[in-house]
């Protein structure tokens, strides 16, 4: 059997979904490895009709991942950009949409934020003034409800999601779900058959998938999560993924300063200024304490 190439749209365990030219094909890594994202593109060689196994993974263009301190779990490969969605009730958190920025920093990917129920007038005014501080930092907010204005949100968000590879991510009760349903017809359909070929007998959350759009475009939707660790990073690296910190970086009395305790720190002087906000240093704190931890 010839070997050809495939998307990995959907991944549950170490059973994977390829869509190698619109035939939607079961694939197994080799071995025990399970290092394959949603988005990959794969190289496959056919065992049966309907059947593969992963022979091998193309360069990835990006990888988003997050970690804990004994391992890591890859969400995407292959993304250009990154939409976190946070809503005006329930109420969100700031850890978890700094941590996302953090990561698509790190890993080159470019990040929105997405304010849904914007219909719920009494609580609009607080949710606005919590995510000024990311558009300060050059991070767009599009402001949408999926419930009360659909034909608004599809035409918000639809030109930012052409000719890219996006992923949706957010904590449960957002309204995501609602979003990618909007944004793609048949997205329930599409779960069921991926559900049915996966054979996971469970309906939509529990598994990361993509969904083809028209032209170039593609979706990928996560299962809500409230953590996401970043053990993975190095301690440049995370310097470098707070974007508030760039201007201030290499000013610093020592070379090799941390922005800690250190004296005569631009990034503490920032801090202090009130120019870098004190929860995203504290944060910055947290990962370096993480990346020290790390066991893999």
């Amino acid at each position: 059997m010839s070997a050809l190439l495939g998307t990995i749209i959907a991944a549950h365990g170490r059973h994977y979904l390829a869509d190698a030219d619109g035939e939607m094909l079961q694939c197994v890594t080799r071995g025990k490895k399970t290092n394959v994202a949603v988005g990959d593109i794969v190289k496959l060689a056919k065992t049966s009709d309907n059947q593969a196994v992963i022979e091998a993974i193309t360069e990835r263009k990006t990888l988003l991942y997050r970690s804990d301190q004994y391992k890591s779990k890859l969400l995407a490969a292959n993304l250009t950009r990154l939409f976190i969605v946070v809503a005006t009730e329930p109420g969100f958190a700031d850890d978890l949409i700094s941590r996302s920025l953090v990561a698509a920093e790190a890993a080159g990917i470019d990040a929105h934020l997405i304010l849904n129920k914007t219909d719920v007038a009494d609580l609009l005014p607080k949710a606005r003034e919590r995510l000024v501080m990311y558009a300060s930092l050059g991070y767009p907010v599009h402001e949408v409800s999926a419930r009360a204005h659909p034909e608004h949100a599809v035409a918000t968000l639809k030109p930012l999601l052409e000719g890219q590879s996006s992923i949706f991510i957010g904590q449960s009760g957002m309204g995501k779900s609602s979003l990618i349903n909007l944004l793609v017809p048949d997205a329930d359909i599409a779960v069921r058959e991926i559900s049915a070929a996966l054979d996971t007998g469970k309906h939509t959350t529990t598994f990361t998938r993509l969904y083809k759009m028209p032209g170039e475009s593609q979706i990928i939707d996560s299962p809500g999560f409230q953590e996401f660790g970043l053990y993975h990073l190095t301690e440049g690296m995370i310097e470098r993924a707070f974007v508030e910190f760039k201007p201030y970086l290499g000013g610093c009395k020592f070379y090799n300063c941390r922005h800690l305790i250190e004296p005569q720190c631009a990034v503490l002087e920032a801090v202090a200024a009130g120019k870098i906000a004190p929860f995203r240093h504290a944060l910055y704190k947290q990962l370096l304490h993480e990346s020290a931890q790390t066991l893999y």
